[in-house]
This record gives structure tokens, C-alpha cells and sequence, in this order.
């Protein structure tokens, strides 16, 4: 079985087991690599940038190499690579939670209850709860979701496409390290530096295409390519910025504005701002344009499989090469990412999104 084909069925077979099965509270790999992680930062920390590029080196190659291993080790059975890229897709991806946790803040705002909704969120985001209101919290989940679709799923699709097992693997790594010590904190302004730096590297492909399917899927493909022109480039993260302006146009909504995290009061760029303010109901549109672009980028990351397969004049060294904005002095804006949700086995502590904290699930 070509590798191409083998990385279609195990992708589409990883993602419909995160459909139904999605993240397991105990014993998920991601929270073990976590824990591996945490070990090995133990053992070099250091308040040093150079340090901190050891760290980010040791760990993701680690996750690359096991990941080569084992897809060497299974490469004459088509079967047992089919399996392999199942089980690690499943194992990177974290849509249904991210859609899970939304809607639950979603239907307590619907009944009424502010105060469910305000112990909720920090599942998803990292923002001060006490500090919004009903609409406030509703804007603080789609902006969530909206990066969150790209850390948590759409990144590791466009790497597992490019690089397969060792590129899903890869990608779950760095966005966990960059979840674990990629933020502003005094013990980590320097450790984290090359964490953070690397995640914005590596997730700038999927950023864009997740804006792009954004356009498709969403309900104003006019008003998303607008919004995304005039106001990603706004953002302090240049990744963040693409998919929630890109969100915020399809959904005809204005995200953005003054928000609170950890205290600390601030103002972000307005997205869209000709659009109308965030209500509850918006909460359920933003998870089903989530789900419509995840499903195409599974489409999308097989094409692009299947023309890298083709040999090494279509190959990784042929993708035209671009140029990453990064963010500007490590400002790890919150969002969810996927690695977050599952460092904490399962139950989602902070996606590292526009919500100080992304998708991701290493506590903080």
C-alpha cells in the first residue's frame, strides 16, 4: 500500500476515533510525554536561552525519532501502518474535546447560569472567569475554538501529511513544550524562548490553512477573506490572528477587545470590527465551522500526502518556502491547544488561545 493511501486511512481512522471515543482521562500518550518532559527540564533547566534550545531539542527529537522508529519498524505491513497512523492521529488530535467543552459553557450560558459557565471556561481558556459577562464568556469560547481548531487538529494533519507519524508526533510535541514553558513567566521568559519561537514556526502552515477552509466553511466566505486581510496582522501572535479574523469574518462577529488573564488587564486589536458583538448562540456555530474545516483539512493533508509521495521533486524540500512572522517577545497568548487538554489527562486546563492559554494541556 502506498504511504500516501496508508496515511489517508489511518488519519481518517484516527479522526473518527477521537469522534467517538475522544480523549481518555487517564494513560493518554500526550500526558506521558508530558511527564517525560517535565523530567527532562528537571534535569536542564536553566535560566538561559541556549538551555532552553537543548530542552525543545531533546525533547521533540525524541518524539520524531520514536516516531521514525516505529513507522520503520511497520513499513512492509500495510495493515500495521494504516494502524500506526490511526492511533497516532487519534493520539494528537483533539477536536471532539475542544467542541465537548464548548458547547457545555455554551448550553450553561443558554440556561442562565453565568456562574457554571464562569467555572467552566478555564477547561478551555485561560482568561479571568470573574471578569466576564455571559457575552464576554461566549466571545472568550469562539475565539478559543477558532485557534484551537488549528493547534488542535489542523496543525498535526498538515505535519502528519508532510512527515507522517514522526510529523503528527513532532507537531504534538512542540506545541506541548511551547504550552508547558512557552509563556512570559519569570522561570521561563528565557528556558522557553525556543519553545515558543518553534511553535510559531511550525504552526504557521496550519494557521493558514485553517483560515482558508474557514473561508469555505464558514457562512461569509466575502466578509472572512475581508477580516483577514484588514486584521490578522493585528494580533500579537502571528498565528492566532489568521484564524480568529478569519472566524470572525465567516461568523459575521467582532472578536477581540479588552481581556483579563492572570490578572493582568489587556487590549488586544478589535477583529472585524464591522461585525456585531458575540452572542451565546454564536458558541454552537463557531464548534460546526470547527468541524466542517477539520474535516476538509483531513481532505486537504491527503492530497498534500499523496503529492509528497510522489518523490522528492514534490516532496517537503518543494513546498515554496515561507515567511513566519513570530511573535514579537513571547507573548504565549493563551489558547487551547491539543496539548494542554491532554497533559492534564483528559480534562482540558487551558487551551492557549486569545483565552491567555491555548488548547493545550500542560498546566501553567
Amino acid at each position: 500500500m502506498a504511504a500516501e493511501r496508508a496515511f489517508a486511512y489511518g488519519a481518517t481512522a484516527g479522526l473518527l476515533g477521537d469522534l467517538l471515543l475522544g480523549d481518555p482521562r487517564r494513560g493518554h500518550p500526550v500526558a506521558g510525554f508530558g511527564r517525560a518532559a517535565g523530567a527532562v527540564e528537571r534535569l536542564l533547566w536553566r535560566d538561559h536561552r541556549g538551555w532552553g534550545a537543548l530542552y525543545t531539542a531533546v525533547c521533540v527529537g525524541g518524539a520524531v525519532g520514536l516516531g521514525a522508529v516505529a513507522a520503520r519498524a511497520v513499513r512492509s505491513s500495510p495493515a500495521a501502518s494504516v494502524a500506526l497512523t490511526g492511533a497516532a492521529t487519534w493520539a494528537v488530535v483533539g477536536g471532539t474535546t475542544l467542541g465537548r467543552e464548548a458547547r457545555a459553557i455554551g448550553r450553561a450560558l443558554e440556561a442562565g447560569d453565568v456562574e457554571a459557565a464562569r467555572a467552566r471556561l478555564p477547561h478551555l481558556c485561560g482568561r479571568d472567569p470573574q471578569a466576564l459577562d455571559a457575552d464576554g464568556i461566549a466571545r472568550a469560547v469562539v475565539e478559543s475554538v477558532a485557534e484551537n481548531t488549528s493547534d488542535a487538529v489542523v496543525g498535526a494533519l498538515v505535519w502528519g501529511a508532510v512527515g507522517g507519524v514522526p510529523g503528527l508526533l513532532g507537531f504534538r510535541a512542540v506545541n506541548t513544550l511551547d504550552a508547558m514553558v512557552g509563556h512570559r513567566s519569570r522561570r521561563y521568559r528565557r528556558f522557553g524562548w525556543a519553545s515558543a519561537r518553534l511553535d510559531d514556526v511550525v504552526g504557521w502552515p496550519g494557521a493558514r490553512l485553517t483560515g482558508v477552509l474557514a473561508v469555505v466553511a464558514g457562512g461569509d466566505p466575502r466578509g472572512a477573506v475581508r477580516a483577514w486581510r484588514a486584521d490578522a496582522g493585528k494580533h500579537p501572535s502571528p498565528n492566532a490572528g489568521v484564524v480568529e479574523a478569519a472566524f470572525a469574518g465567516a461568523l459575521g462577529v467582532r472578536l477581540g477587545g479588552t481581556l483579563s488573564y492572570a490578572g493582568r488587564v489587556e487590549r488586544r486589536p478589535v477583529l472585524n470590527g464591522g461585525g456585531r458583538a458575540v452572542v451565546v448562540g454564536d458558541v454552537e456555530r463557531a464548534v460546526r465551522v470547527s468541524s466542517r474545516v477539520q474535516w476538509l483539512a483531513l481532505g486537504v493533508g491527503a492530497l498534500l500526502r499523496a503529492r509528497v509521495g510522489r518523490g522528492p521533486a514534490s516532496g517537503v524540500g518543494a513546498l515554496p518556502p515561507a515567511r513566519v512572522g513570530l511573535r514579537p517577545a513571547l507573548q504565549a497568548v493563551p489558547t487551547l491547544p491539543h496539548s494542554r487538554l491532554r497533559l492534564s489527562g483528559g480534562t482540558p486546563i487551558a487551551l492557549r488561545n486569545d483565552c491567555p492559554q491555548r488548547y493545550q494541556k500542560a498546566p501553567v
